[in-house]
């Protein structure tokens, strides 16, 4: 079928048709698993440990007829960012090689393929009897000759980003190897900016979060410069000056469906709200769905769709209100959540009000300083804002301007970068990541309101939410899900540590998370997965957290520099489980790291991996899309 006629139908109903969820097809009589418990990886010790992704772990695995069994886990590469493996209009380039509107590649100053650096996003998924992953590549750091993207001049500091489609095979012994590979063409949503965290849904497709930074349309607002250059990169660079990039465009969910056949749909989920988001994670009832909103002065999200596996049929959003339980914070706090509601809406109606060419000015009057019958707010920077709602722009309002409405409503956007999502359904718990406790979170932080009053911890902590069915909003109206976030608090393990510096620049207990930021939680492991991405470990690291014995196990060593990104968990998958894992950005030293300790961990790169013409690392170029193998299927 071709894709667009493919965009006319519901991308629910088409994976229903087509998808088969990830439940491999084990031979019976085999054991159930009782329980699986992780060995710890040490930290890296030396040079060469330092700048490489591996695990020396063990899971332990007892079985309900009371046997144990041990398997060694081992890290595998499926490809590099620079691998030449997508093929697009039948030509090969790197795999996150950026691509036009046209789907014809990007190029930089120098004349050579912008290849992005930042692996994210996986959903592997089974479509038919076909295995398929979707990964993101989030953003452009670093140019072949080593200059941060950012700093060159006559360049852009956002680029049109990209994902893959990438069939994949599986051997006997569970290994997974590819097939084939295509960059996905976002051309018929106007593109992609900043594709960052993600995951499978319900329905078996993938969503992901458009995590658009550049929320500020206030003239005179302290970031509104940063989001005048990224329309201008999308206009110039994707659209290549044909069409004026629509900033409403950006900072959606944004899902892609793959068929059986090897081709896909994608859509944007214009009704689930425009933010900041991480992604959205949905629970298995295929309605309810938690954002993870990054950056300062963020929110914390929810989405319930008036129909299971169809949130374009339409659905509600609501913003929390965080109401502190504790005294001084200094556990990361504890709070009572109620639901602000922000409104009710369909994917048709949302996307017939972008179309119409909307702006800030026709939802909201604003100004820089205090007036009469506006309302103050801080959404995103810790820059006061004030706003006067228009008549009849409450459904704009909630879905285009999601973060700056849920502030003008009254709940609570003083978070300082919430990032993953995870649901424990058994326990009816929910895991977010809140990768710092800083600056909006504390008490008098100077904002209009001070609902958070946390002690500062750099470190982050990811937080237990308990849930709940039978909630109302904060107007007394039923919320429709069994999954409702009611209260928050930090499990002792799940807090960060941070201390003074080390020897290596850690200023981050190595032997627990620090910056918490990709969270997976495996219904049959009983186990939550959190991957770092922390300016405070030289390594950053994934890590195993049981939630019923409270251990920690690091199972997972990122080569230095690099954030750990793609985390997923397959369960069981043709009778092997998967803990899917990429890194990103490697190379990109912390600040507290010595120069001795820099200077040795580029010459050990340079000898293991060598130098491209302009004399960069290939390391600091480099970014990998991969497993953690060695785990037969876990069956409860």
């Amino acid at each position: 079928m071709n894709k667009r006629l493919l965009t006319l139908f519901p991308l629910t109903a088409v994976a229903a048709a087509v998808g088969l969820a990830l439940t491999g097809c084990g031979g019976d009589g085999e054991p159930l698993v009782s329980s699986v418990e992780f060995t710890a990886t040490p930290a890296a010790a030396t040079d060469e440990q330092m700048i490489k992704n591996y695990t020396t772990s063990v899971a332990r695995v007892t079985y309900t007829d009371g046997s144990v069994k041990e398997y060694p886990l081992t890290y595998n590469t499926l490809f590099k960012n620079t691998d030449q493996t997508s093929e697009v209009k039948g030509k090969k380039y790197a795999a996150a090689q950026l691509f036009d509107v046209g789907m014809n590649p990007i190029k930089d100053p120098n004349g050579d393929p912008v290849i992005s650096e930042t692996a994210d996003a996986n959903s592997l998924l089974k479509v038919g009897d076909k295995l398929f992953l979707v990964n993101h590549w989030e953003y452009d750091d670093v140019l072949a000759d080593g200059q941060d993207a950012y700093k060159v001049a006559n360049w852009y500091s956002r680029m049109p980003m990209s994902m893959n489609l990438t069939e994949l095979k599986q051997d006997g012994s569970g290994k997974l190897s590819l097939v084939k590979q295509t960059a996905v063409d976002f051309s018929s949503v106007n593109g992609g900016w900043i594709f960052c965290a993600g995951g499978p849904s319900p329905w078996n497709t993938h969503i992901g979060g458009e995590e658009d930074y550049d929320l500020y349309f206030v003239p005179g607002e302290s970031k509104y410069s940063t989001t005048q250059a990224g329309l201008k990169a999308m206009t110039e660079v994707y659209f290549n000056n044909m069409k004026t990039a629509n900033p409403y465009h950006y900072g959606f969910i944004t899902e892609v469906a793959p068929k059986a056949d090897g081709t896909y749909a994608v859509q944007k989920l214009y009704n689930m709200g425009r933010g900041t988001w991480e992604l959205a994670r949905f629970a298995k009832d295929g309605r309810t769905a938690v954002f993870g909103d990054d950056g300062e002065y963020s929110g914390i999200f929810m989405f319930v769709g008036n129909e299971t596996n169809n949130p374009k049929a339409g659905g509600t959003l609501y913003a929390a209100k965080w109401n502190q339980t504790s005294a001084d914070g200094s556990d990361g706090g504890t709070a009572n959540i109620q639901w602000v509601k922000l409104g009710s809406a369909t994917y048709d109606e949302i996307k017939k009000l972008i179309d119409s060419g909307i702006t800030i000015g026709d939802i909201f009057e604003t100004s820089l300083t205090e007036q009469a019958g506006f309302t103050p707010t801080r959404a995103g920077s810790s820059q006061t804002i004030w706003v006067k709602l228009k008549p009849g722009m409450e459904k704009a309002a909630a879905f285009l301007e999601t973060r700056r409405y849920a502030a003008y409503l009254g709940a609570t956007t003083e978070f300082t970068k919430g990032e993953g999502v995870a649901f424990n359904h058994a326990d009816k718990k929910m895991y977010y990541a809140m990768s710092r406790i800083e600056k909006s979170m504390k008490a008098a932080d100077g904002g209009p309101v001070d609902h958070v009053r946390l002690k500062e911890n750099k470190a982050g902590a990811t937080y237990t939410f308990d849930l709940a069915s039978g909630q109302k909003d904060t107007a007394g109206n039923a919320i429709n899900s069994d999954y409702v976030p009611t209260k928050a608090y930090v499990e002792t393990a799940l807090l960060g540590k941070p201390i003074t510096a080390d020897a290596n620049g850690n200023t981050a207990d190595v032997n627990s998370i620090a910056n918490t930021d990709n969270v997976f939680y495996s219904e049959a492991m009983r186990t939550l997965f959190i991957g770092e991405d922390s300016g405070m470990h030289v390594n950053n690291y994934l890590w195993a957290y049981n939630v019923d014995t409270k251990k920690l196990s690091r199972i997972l060593n990122l080569a230095a520099g690099a954030e750990s990104t793609g985390l997923q968990i397959v369960d069981d998958l043709n009778g092997y489980a998967y803990i899917m894992s990429n890194n990103q950005h490697q190379g990109d030293w912390i600040s507290t790291q010595p120069a001795a300790l820099t200077q040795r961990l580029e010459a050990k790169a340079a000898e293991l991996l060598g130098r491209n013409k302009y004399g960069v690392t290939n390391y600091r170029l480099e970014a990998h899309v991969g497993y953690i193998g060695g785990l037969p299927a876990i069956r409860k």
